[in-house]
C-alpha cells in the first residue's frame, strides 16, 4: 500500500483530493496550516500534520517521520492580490522545498497542481495548448510565481525527480472560497463587469473533475515531465454560466457595462492605490479581474484525454445544480 503526501489538505481543491483518494488503497499524510480544519480530516486512512511547507525544517521531520512514495502538491498561495513576499515564500520557496524533500527521500511521483492564469491576457485565447505560456507573464504575483515555480520544477525533473503538472481551469463547487464569492460580491456592490454583452467564452471545472485527474495523474504511465490543462470540456458564453449560477442560489444578475479600456485603466488606479497605501484587502477590481472577464480563454484538453484518459465526472449542469441546491441550504439559515 502506498502512501501519498497532500499538500494544501485544508483548502478548497485538497478535501476534494482526499475524498478521491480515499476511494483508492492507499494511505494519506494530509498536511496544512489550518490545525481547526486539518484535524476533521484524520480517518482510518487518512492522517493530518500542521506543517508549513515553506520552512525546510518541518518538512525534513515529516519526511524523516514517515515513508512517502507520492505527493501531490496543492498547497499556495491562491489570490489576485497579496505581497510579494507571501506569494513567493509559498509558491515558490515553498514548492522548491518540496521538490528538494522529494528529490532527497526518492520520491517516486510528484504532481504539481499550477494555475492556467499563467495563459492570461489582454485579448482572446481560444484553445490554448500547454505550451502556450509567455514567462514574462506578471499581470499578478500569483501568476508570477506560478510560472517561476514551473521553471524552478524542471530543474529538479533534469535531476531525475518524476513530475507531473497540472493546470486546472476556475474551480467551482460546494466550498468554493474564490471564483464565486468575488462574483457574488461584486453583484451586490458595483455590479458584475461584462463587456460585449458577456458574449466571451470560458472554461471552468468542477473540482471533483480536477480531484480525479489528479488520481489519474497519480497513476498513469509514461508522463514524466508532461503538463495537462483540466477543464470540464464544456467552453461557455460568460454570461450564460454566470445566470445559470444566479439563477441556481435564487439571485438576480447586476452588471456593471463600461468599455474594457475604461475598467482596466480604473483596475490600474486602484491597484496603484492600494500598494502606496499598503491596503492588504484584495481590491473589487483588479487587472487580472478585468482581462479574466473581458477576455475569451479556453484550453485544449486532448493531451489530458489521451495521456491520462481524463473524462469528466461531473457536467457543469449537475455542478451547479449541486451549488445551488447547497448555498439555499447553508447560505440562507
Amino acid at each position: 500500500m502506498e502512501t501519498i503526501l497532500l499538500t494544501g489538505a485544508t483548502g478548497f481543491l485538497g478535501k476534494y483530493v482526499i475524498k478521491e483518494l480515499e476511494n483508492e488503497d492507499v494511505k494519506i499524510i494530509a498536511i496544512g496550516r489550518r490545525e481547526k480544519i486539518g484535524n476533521k480530516l484524520n480517518s482510518d486512512k487518512t492522517s493530518f500534520y500542521r506543517v508549513d511547507f515553506s520552512k525546510i525544517e518541518e518538512l525534513e521531520k515529516l519526511f524523516t517521520n514517515h515513508k512517502i512514495d507520492k505527493v501531490i502538491h496543492a498547497g499556495a498561495l491562491s489570490s489576485a492580490w497579496g505581497k510579494w513576499e507571501d506569494f513567493y515564500d509559498s509558491n515558490v520557496l515553498g514548492t522548491e522545498n518540496i521538490a528538494k524533500m522529494c528529490l532527497k527521500y526518492n520520491i517516486k511521483r510528484l504532481i504539481y497542481i499550477s494555475s492556467p492564469s499563467v495563459y492570461a491576457e489582454k485579448k482572446d485565447r481560444l484553445n490554448i495548448k500547454e505550451d502556450e505560456v509567455d514567462d514574462k507573464n506578471e499581470l499578478n504575483y500569483y501568476i508570477k510565481t506560478k510560472i517561476m515555480s514551473e521553471k524552478l520544477l524542471q530543474e529538479y525533473i533534469n535531476k531525475g525527480l518524476y513530475t507531473v503538472i497540472l493546470r486546472p481551469r476556475g474551480l467551482i463547487g460546494i466550498g468554493d472560497p474564490s471564483l464565486i464569492p468575488r462574483l457574488l460580491n461584486a453583484n451586490s456592490k458595483i455590479g458584475i463587469p461584462i463587456f460585449n454583452d458577456g458574449k466571451n467564452l470560458v472554461d471552468i471545472t468542477c473540482v471533483e473533475n480536477v480531484a480525479y485527474a489528479c488520481i489519474l495523474a497519480l497513476n498513469a504511465e509514461n508522463i514524466n515531465r508532461e503538463v495537462f490543462n483540466i477543464t470540464n470540456g464544456e467552453q461557455k458564453e460568460f454570461k450564460e454560466i454566470l445566470e445559470k449560477f444566479l439563477k441556481a442560489i435564487d439571485e438576480k444578475p447586476k452588471y456593471l457595462k463600461l468599455p474594457f479600456g475604461l475598467l482596466y485603466g480604473v483596475a490600474c488606479v486602484i491597484e496603484k492605490l492600494f500598494k502606496t497605501l499598503k491596503i492588504e484587502k484584495e481590491p473589487t477590481l483588479t487587472r487580472y479581474t478585468v482581462c479574466t472577464l473581458g477576455f475569451s480563454q479556453t484550453l485544449n484538453i486532448n493531451k489530458a484525454r489521451e495521456k491520462l484518459a481524463y473524462k469528466p465526472k461531473i457536467s457543469l449542469e449537475k455542478g451547479i445544480e449541486a451549488y445551488g441546491k447547497w448555498w439555499k441550504e447553508n447560505k440562507k439559515n
